[in-house]
């Protein structure tokens, strides 16, 4: 029924280890007019099925998102969907204090390239990949029988995740349903959602329990939230009695969200700045007692590692240089190619170069709604630590 790619001698080992990604090099044998997107069966050299996923034409090569054979159809996404969404509510993910939540996170979940967040019964779908924006119809179908009447809308937000010539003539769009402006609960904490216009899926889901620590450390301080986006830490710290919370982001888009959340929890004591993070911390002096550092990934690739370890090292260089003494310090990486020893030894250096002396408080790391397997540690994308500084 489907393509059939054989692998090299020997390259079968990691696919048994239920590692999902088979890359170029691996490949002894496939057909010539393999399309991105195409769905394969791989075989061993000794033809042993090993899986079923779908074809690119890059590095990574195939992408598997099952290991026992299957057609690729809706009642396959019924199943992939609905093991996700028992795993999360056995969690107690989602709750009456939350109602937002990552519902299907890649690889982590099973199928690599796929994203799904849940805001209050809509659903925003990202594919990270051709092969599965080409499923985007019999998932968005899955989706519905999954989630049933609490589903309000699917809003398909994928071209900025694809590469451009597959994109041509395409749009976002809702594949179900639809929607104005959408508000949010996390943790009994209101936030307005702009889908449609925001980054990413419109708001950064996986900082969920790390906002919820920054509260332990708010009340009663002066607190800097930089790269603030929708002003999440800003928010948590604020209801939990910060004394101020200035909020720094380079978008005026994401400072207006700001001051719209700020508005819908009636928050005091706060400002907002549209200004670029590392122009912003130059001139300032021992100001703020806790500083939020959480910017976008510096490293796309393994190309752009050695530039994104100098860029963290010098922002958190300069925040270490401007706290004040018994600060506290929340850092975050979510450059998937530096890792969390990477990040720890480039934090390390950075209060060096500051001259300021540490102790290690917290590791932090992405949630429970974004999956980590032992098949898959390339999975951990988000790195944190909180650190005291004397």
């Amino acid at each position: 029924m489907y393509s059939i790619v054989y692998l090299n001698k020997g390259k079968e080992t990691s696919l048994q280890r239920r590692h999902p990604w088979v890359f170029s090099g691996a490949i002894q044998k496939k057909e010539s007019n393999l399309k991105d997107g195409d769905i394969v069966e791989v075989y061993s050299a000794t033809n042993t099925y090993l899986g079923t996923g779908y074809y690119a034409n890059g590095s990574i090569a195939i992408r598997i998102i099952s290991f026992v054979k299957t057609n690729i159809d809706v009642a396959f996404w019924i199943q992939k969907l609905k093991t996700a969404y028992e795993y999360r509510l056995q969690l107690g993910i989602l709750n009456d204090a939350t109602n937002v939540c990552r519902l299907f996170f890649g690889e982590g979940d099973g199928a690599s390239g796929l994203i799904l967040d849940y805001y209050d019964g809509h659903v925003v779908l990202q594919a990270h990949s051709v092969g599965i924006y080409l499923q985007r119809q019999a998932i968005a179908q899955a989706i519905e029988i999954v989630l049933g009447a609490q589903l309000k809308s699917i809003y398909d937000k994928s071209l900025e995740t694809l590469p451009k010539q597959f994109t041509e003539g395409q749009s976002n769009g809702f594949l179900m349903g639809a929607a104005q402006e959408v508000i949010i609960k996390e943790n009994n904490i209101l936030f307005a959602i702009d889908f449609i216009n925001g980054q990413k899926t419109g708001f950064f889901v996986d900082q969920r329990d790390n906002r919820a620590l920054l509260q332990r450390y708010s009340k009663g301080k002066t607190v800097l939230n930089t790269f603030c986006y929708s002003g999440g830490f800003s928010i948590y710290a604020a209801l939990a009695g910060a004394k101020q919370v200035d909020s720094i982001d380079v978008s005026e888009k994401a400072i207006t969200l700001t001051h719209q959340n700020a508005t819908l929890n009636k928050i005091e004591h706060h400002t907002a700045y549209t200004a670029d993070t590392f122009d912003f911390l130059k001139d300032k002096k021992q100001v703020y007692d806790v500083i939020v550092l959480d910017p976008p990934a510096f490293a796309k690739s393994r190309d752009s590692k050695h530039q994104a370890v100098i860029g963290y090292k010098r922002l958190n260089e300069m925040a270490m240089r401007l706290i004040k003494p018994g600060g506290i310090l929340f850092t975050f990486s979510c450059s998937g190619v530096v890792d969390k020893f990477l990040f720890y030894n480039t934090i390390t250096a950075a209060a060096f170069e500051a001259k300021r002396t540490v102790k290690l408080l917290h590791y932090l790391h992405q949630p429970a709604d974004h999956p980590l397997t032992p098949a898959f540690p390339e999975g951990e994308y988000l790195k944190g630590m909180v650190v005291f500084v004397e």
